[in-house]
């Protein structure tokens, strides 16, 4: 029998980019917090709902041109 896995629970997602963005960007990102770093970098916080909305985020990330440094998972709190 072919089953599907269950699907993620949403999660919150830290994506670290090079460079820094305006805060414009942020709408574009689906509403995620951007923080800007002293190191040039750019930090991009929030919940994401599933897989699929994570790799339009990647996506974006790539369309923009910019250098993704970091990826992972955070608690809802950071």
């Amino acid at each position: 029998m072919n089953t599907r896995p269950a699907p993620h629970p949403t999660g919150n997602y830290e994506l670290r980019i090079d460079g820094h963005l305006d805060e414009h960007w942020s709408t574009w990102f689906g509403g995620l917090t951007l923080t800007h770093a002293d190191d040039g970098t750019t930090t991009l916080r929030g919940p994401v709902t599933d897989q699929a909305e994570l790799h339009g985020l990647l996506a974006k990330v790539r369309d923009l041109g910019a250098t993704l440094l970091s990826v992972k998972t955070i608690d809802a709190d950071a």
